[in-house]
């Protein structure tokens, strides 16, 4: 049918003239016309709403993400300052307890200070009383043997017998007497 189109116009005009390469034939235009039509139809029909469902969902997935990513992102910050506040309070906690046992640490000292003065005087008191008590010992063994030494001396020098006992303890305690004179004179 195109082809008798097409036969019946060139016959009409006579003569024919030599068709402009640059202008297509009007049959062209109208067949080129509708191909296009019908694949814009099929585009606008099933093509685009494809695509535009897979915008729309690209769309929805990074508008998911993004808020998805916000919320972690908020979460985190939330951890992160529940974990600056617990280390803040462990901190706290720690300088408490390091001057706990400073204090502590102190008062152990203290009290062993005071114990070890104490146990030191009660050593110093039974090292003095012992002394005491040995010097006593030692100045009545001193006194028995000089008063045995003095009497055996005198008995010598008086060429009698001092078995008085009587006359021999004053003869003793008066020797000892002299002695202590002596010697707090010479300590002067």
């Amino acid at each position: 049918m195109i082809n008798e189109l097409i036969l019946a116009a060139s016959e009409e005009g006579g003569e024919h003239e030599p068709p402009n390469p640059l202008l297509p034939q009007w049959y062209d235009i109208i067949w080129s016309l509708v191909a296009f039509a019908v694949v814009l139809f099929v585009f606008w029909k099933y093509v685009i709403p494809m695509y535009q469902k897979v915008l729309d969902e690209r769309r929805n997935t990074i508008e998911g993400g993004i808020e998805r990513a916000e919320a972690a992102q908020a979460e985190a910050n939330a951890q992160l300052a529940a974990y600056r506040e617990q280390l803040a309070g462990a901190r706290e906690e720690a300088a408490a307890i390091r001057e706990e046992a400073r204090t502590q640490g102190g008062q152990i000292i203290a009290d062993m200070k005071a114990q070890a003065t104490t146990e030191s005087d009660r050593i110093i008191a039974n090292g003095s009383a012992q002394l005491d008590a040995q010097r006593q010992q030692v100045v009545s063994e001193l006194r028995g043997d000089l008063g045995r030494m003095s009497i055996d001396l005198a008995e010598k020098l008086v060429g009698s017998s001092l078995t008085d006992e009587a006359q021999q303890a004053g003869t003793v305690d008066r020797f000892l007497a002299e002695l202590d004179t002596v010697g707090n004179e010479s300590a002067k």
